[in-house]
Order: structure tokens, then sequence, then C-alpha cells
């Protein structure tokens, strides 16, 4: 065979979307980096082999984890998707992944490349790894500081001797209470999912021999729909009683059977006529893996620490979604297909999980972190692993710096440094500032030509309260304002309001209820008076309430801020959201009920009235680095009568300026689902699209067209001396003012 030696600073195992975020993390700080996949395509679960939509902790708009969408290149990657396919074609997504990967000069890709083999220096540290391209017959030795097992099954990590896991564990190793008994008591399956397509006549479907004959077999047969194709079919999943690693293929063929199977009984068992112009257009090739092993870091994150949101002094990632374990024998289970149980907000993962416990130089990342079998039913999601990549290469460029392995991150005190580092680049971590030392804005002032002062939002559209529903309003300290909602009774009534707030500051889960009002209505159409008698201590959001009632119509407002938001008490199966969550037993989880937004076109907010105005968009929020909503917008937002809305940035004396980052809103309460389910927008209607720039002289040092992207980094080739800058911003539309999070500055 042919034989290469490829020597990087860090050698990235695994091309999913948890590898490939660390990789362009890693490359785009100077880190040269091997990315080596073992299949022909980037994505792992994500990709067109596999189709499944990705996801994290926005949860399909089903929890209350409000402007929860993960930060950094996995937010990139969303966003230009979004826009670039939002109709979620999955051979498109691959094109937008490699586009990512080899647009990075720092990252040599080796896709067809599977790991093999490995070499140690020491018991505790790996020298080099093997590897084997079958396209072109060459034999890799792969020689790096730095390991970063992303490969799902954690080949590097197994072959290496690092402590592992696998299954789950007693409910008295860790204190879960939803340690699970006999029926979810393994590992989570694999899923294979196939395509359907219309082609406007008869098509008939003769099955293969292998095919599954005895559709019975399948509890859920009496359920099937010929409406219902990729990943939507997320519960043909099986292999939970088996080794999820070495029976892969044994696991395939069992699905294939079914998949088969099942089309054959929707084509042939006459119970289906709208199948008959339906052909089948793919089947999955290789199952989409769950669980398999997961490693051993210096913390194992366990289901406390996930329902309790616990904190952590080293927390470089976050999750959100629910804890979500699925019956062992997967399709052929009496068992509904999952089972999840949603935490109240948000959860910090502690970087102490990203690394193994006994190889000092190696990461773990995606669905392979130091978790237990039910914390890891939260953990193993795509936008959550590809957040731990992200946190993994930046990690991987400071120890680098600094001649440290991963643990003496931590042990050399260079937290702080990986934690500034990231959120410098708009990665998200909830409850950690970025306070960047180099950071120029922090030293200037600040002037903007006009900011809005909510005081009311346009009654535009009159809808039936069919649900129970709420305003999401930030409020500074002090006393509720008064608010005046359009109503249209059709018969004398009453309309039920609370104020409500979270027990917890950061959640958006509307659990304390400070005051209840019942207001009687006339028939016809009138104004209300919503007076709360009052006061908020700290900034938060308040939840002002209205209860479903069948006889009254009301208003909303055509008009959208950034940090303005609708909620409804409503219904969203495919997260098992019945308006509230309620367990039977003590399983160690809350009972609480679901607030959460409508899609666009809806989810328009409540035509309320506000006195006094609402005044939480002030200029200052441009400092407080935090780039998205949280207890307030932390935006600053413009006045819509504003024809040229504008912020200038000045300095006592000229400085020399070498890069902007300019934060804009792509409403990160949208889960932009990569594949299959499509979106409204292929821009996020916050989103300011035209800006220029212009220094102290009054000349345009940049200017910007039709931006759809989160974070706009701007390096001048040349040092930029000036003592001001005036960025002169467009609204995004008639309906929604300019809004910008965030401006930095650093010198060169």
């Amino acid at each position: 065979m042919l034989k290469k030696t490829i020597q990087a600073d860090l050698l990235v195992v695994g091309g999913g979307l948890s590898g490939v975020c660390a990789a362009i993390t890693a490359a785009r700080v100077g880190v040269k980096v091997v990315l080596v996949q073992d299949r022909p395509v980037l994505g792992g679960n994500s990709s067109s082999e596999v189709r499944l939509w990705i996801l994290g902790a926005t949860s399909h708009l089903g929890n209350n984890n409000r402007w929860s969408r993960e930060g950094g290149v996995i937010d990139e990657i969303l966003v230009e998707n979004t826009y670039k396919n939002k109709e979620g074609n999955p051979l498109i997504f691959d094109t937008i992944l490699l586009d990512k990967v080899v647009s990075e000069p720092n990252i040599q890709l080796f896709l067809n490349t599977v790991v093999y083999d490995l070499d140690k220096s020491s018991p505790q540290e790996i020298s080099s790894v093997k590897a084997f391209c079958s396209q072109n017959s060459t034999e890799y030795e792969f020689k790096a500081n730095y390991y970063c097992d992303a490969s799902g099954d954690g080949i590097i990590g197994f072959l290496s001797g690092a402590a592992f896991r696998m299954g789950a564990e007693s409910m008295e190793e860790f204190g879960e209470k939803f340690a699970p008994a006999k029926e979810y008591g393994e590992l989570l399956g694999h899923s294979i999912y196939f395509y359907s397509k219309d082609v406007g006549k008869p098509v008939k479907f003769s099955p293969p021999e292998f095919a599954l004959t005895d559709i019975t077999k399948i509890p859920r047969f009496r359920n099937f729909s010929s409406k219902d194709y990729g990943c939507r079919l997320w519960w043909l999943e099986y292999g939970g009683r088996l080794d999820t690693v070495h029976d892969t293929e044994e696991i395939k063929w069992e699905l294939w059977k079914v998949v088969y199977g099942v089309w054959n009984y929707i084509k042939n068992s006459g119970n289906f006529p709208d199948a008959e112009n339906l052909t089948l257009e793919w089947v999955g090739a290789i199952p989409g893996k769950r669980e398999s092993r997961r490693f051993e870091g210096d913390y194992i994150i366990k289901q406390q620490d996930v329902v309790e949101q616990r904190t952590h002094f080293d927390a470089v990632a976050y999750g959100g979604w629910s804890i979500d374990l699925h019956p062992a024998d997967g399709v052929f289970s009496e068992k509904p297909g999952c089972n999840q149980w949603h935490a109240k907000g948000v959860y910090q993962i502690p970087f102490r999980s990203l690394y193994s416990k006994n190889i000092s130089n190696l990461f773990l990342a995606g669905r392979i972190i130091s978790a237990t079998h039910v914390a890891f039913a939260s953990t193993r999601v795509m936008a959550t692993g590809a957040h731990i990549g992200q946190a993994i290469g930046m990690a991987a460029k400071i120890a680098l710096k600094h001649k440290v392995s991963p643990k003496e991150i931590l042990e050399k005190n260079h937290l702080e440094e990986l934690q500034q580092e990231l959120l410098k680049t708009g990665h998200h971590i909830p409850g950690v500032l970025h306070q960047a030392q180099d950071d120029l804005v922090q030293s200037s002032q600040i002037a903007v030509s006009s900011t809005l002062s909510l005081d009311s939002l346009s009654a535009d559209i009159l809808k039936s309260m069919d649900w129970s529903m709420a305003q999401m309003v930030p409020l500074k300290v002090g006393r509720i304002p008064s608010m005046y909602l359009q109503v249209y009774a059709m018969a004398d009534t009453h309309l039920e309001v609370e104020l409500r707030l979270s027990t917890k500051l950061g959640n958006f889960t509307p659990d304390d209820i400070l005051q209840s009002k019942t207001i009687a209505v006339k028939a016809g159409q009138q104004e209300v008076l919503i007076d709360f008698d009052e006061t908020i201590t700290q900034e938060q959001y308040a939840f002002i309430v209205f209860k479903k009632n069948p006889e009254l119509k009301i208003y909303f407002s055509e008009k959208r801020i950034t940090g303005v938001l609708s909620v409804f008490n409503a219904v969203n199966k495919a997260v098992s959201n019945f308006g509230k969550q309620t367990p039977s037993e003590d399983i160690g989880v809350d009972e609480f009920e679901f607030w959460c937004p409508q899609r666009r076109p809806e989810g328009h907010n409540l035509a309320l009235r506000f006195d006094p105005s609402i005044t939480a968009f002030d200029k200052e929020n441009i400092k407080t680095g935090i780039y998205r909503p949280s207890v307030q917008p932390n935006a600053w937002v413009a006045s819509l009568t504003d024809e040229k809305p504008s912020i200038t940035i000045t300095w006592e004396k000229p400085e020399a300026i070498k890069q902007i980052d300019l934060f804009f809103d792509t409403d990160f309460d949208h889960p932009m689902e990569s594949v299959l389910m499509g979106h409204p927008e292929d821009v996020m209607p916050f989103c300011v699209r035209n800006y220029i720039i212009k220094d102290d002289k009054g000349l345009v040092v940049f200017e910007k067209k039709d931006n759809y992207q989160t974070v706009n980094t701007i390096r001048f080739e040349e040092v930029l001396q000036t003592s001001s800058l005036h960025i002169i911003l467009q609204h995004p539309s008639p309906q929604v003012p300019a809004s910008l999070f965030g401006v930095r500055c650093y010198k060169a």
C-alpha cells in the first residue's frame, strides 16, 4: 500500500457535526487540523446518508428554552443552510458542510478514511493514529499533539484504553431516580429512514425476499401513515439489546427488513389508497446510531445536572434537549417510542466531561462525552454535540499555546481564557459574560440616533382565544406598567389574566403566579385595562397570561421586535409536550406547564399598549457581552420612525483597529431544523441586511449588503486609524426595527 505520514496540531476523528465544528473552530484560531471521516460526506447523522434533522436546546420549539439555539459555528452552519436550503434538501446540506470545511486553509480533510490502530508514547499518551482510505488504497499515519475523538463509537478512545461505559447505570450509583428499568435499561438503538415520492401515476411495489412479512410484529402498525417519511420515522429503531458497535451490520439488516416490510404494508395492504402513486425514492444504506460507548472524564454528567440546571465553574457549553430515552426493543416494543422529560431551562456542560480521565491528550466530543446513560439521553443530540465540539476546538488552541494537557487547562488556570475566546466567536455559555479585556468598545462613548421606547404593539390581526397565551415583556426594576388590550367578545363574558414570573432567573418557565385578575367584558369590541399592583425587584421577563376563552377574540400585531415574544400553552406532540409535564411518579423531574412560541408566519405579539413605555432596548446593551436575549433583550433597538438608525462609537484619541465584530439578531428561538421540515423564511425577520461603517472623517471603511448571518467579522488588511466609528443600519422591514446585540473592536 502507498503510505503517508501527516503531521498536525490537532487530529479530529469523526466528521459528524461535533467533529466538523471542532475542526473549524480550531482552524480559525490558527491550529493546524487534520479531520478524518470514514464516510464519503460530512455530517454524520445529519448527512444525506442518514438524513436526521439537527436539533438541540430549541427542541422543535416544544420546550421553555427561549432563545436557546446554539451559537458559534453550529449557528453559522444552520443560518447558512436556512438561507441556501430552507426547503431542507439533505444533499444541499452536504455541500454546505463541505464548503465550510474546505474553505479553511488550516484543515486537511480525509474522507473515506477509517481509523484502525494507534500507537502510544506512554500508557497515558497517544503518539499517532493509523488509518486506511479504500478509495485511494493509501495507509495514513497521523501524528498530532492532541487528539479529538468525535467518531460516535469512540474508536480512538477505545483503542487507546480510555475508560468507558456502555448501557444504563443503576439508580444507586448516581442517585438518578430516572435510571431505567429493564424495558429502557439497555442501549438506545439505531434507525434507518426512507423517502417516498408522488410520481403522478400508479406505481407497484414488489418487496425483496428479506422484507418483514408479519407487520403485526410492529405494535405501531395501526398508526402508520403514507405521508410520513424521513426522520419523522425516527421510531423505526432497533438494536438496543445488542452490541451497538460490533453488531451494527446485523442491526442494519434488521432495519432494512422493517423498512421494506413497512413500505410493503403501506403499498400492498389496501389500507392506504392515497399511496397508489407513491414510489420508494430512497432508503438509508447505513443506520443512524444513537448510543454506544460513553467515555469517562474527570466529571460524569448525571440526571440532576440536567433537571436541576446545576452550575459548573468550568462550563464551556450547554444542553437543553429533554431526557429522551427509548425502549431497548425499539420498533418491536409495546412501549411508546420515546420517553421524554424536560427540564425548566438549559443546563451547563462542564469542560471536565470533555476529555479522558486517563489518556492525557485525548478530547471527547459528540455523544461519547462523560455522562451517565440518563444524562446522555439529553446530551446526545447533534446541536449539543456540535456546541461541545466548538469548545474542544478552542481548548486545543489554548492547550497548544500554553503547552499543557486538556486537564491542565483547568489546573494551570487557563479556563477563563478558554471561555472568553469561545464567547468572542459568538459561542454561548449560559451565565458567563464575554468580558474581553482587549475590546476597545468597552472604553468608548456610545451615542445612538434613537432608541425604541415600546409604548404599543399595533392592533392588526384579530384571532380567537383557542389556547391560553402570554406576552413576554422585558421589565426593569419598579412597578409593573399598566397595559391595555383590544378585545372582541361574542357575548358578555370574562377575561382571565395572570402576571407570572419564572422562579429561576434566566429561565422562561412561568411557574410563579404573582397575581390573577378576572375582568368583566361586554359583548362587542373594547379596550381592556390590565393593572397589576406589583413591583419587580430585579430585571427579568414577565409573562402577561390570558386564559383561553372561546367567546373572546383578541388583537395581535404585525410588529416584531428583538427580545419581544408571545408564547402559548398549546401542544407539541413531537417532543411529548401536551401543555403540561406531569410525572406519574417520583422520577426526579419537575411538574410544570409548557409555554412555547408559534412558528412563523404565526407567532405574532399581542397588541398591547403600555403605560409607561417598555424601556429595555438601550445603547448600553451593546457592551453587555451577551449576544441574545436572556433576562433582558440585551440589544440596542432603534425607533421604527428613525429613517437612518445609527450608532457612533467614540474614543478620546485615535485607535488602531484591525477587526470589528458585529452581532445581529437571527432569532435564536428558531430551531432551524436542517432537513425535511422546511422554513417560511430564508433570512430571519430581525436580521439587519444592509449597513455601512464610516470613520472619523466620514469615509466609508466597510459596506455590507444582503447580510443574513449572526456574526459579521470585518478584518482590515491595513490598520484603521480612527477616533470614532459611525455604523448606519437599515431597518429589516417596515414592521421590524433595526437592532444590534453587540459591537467589538480589536487592535492589530
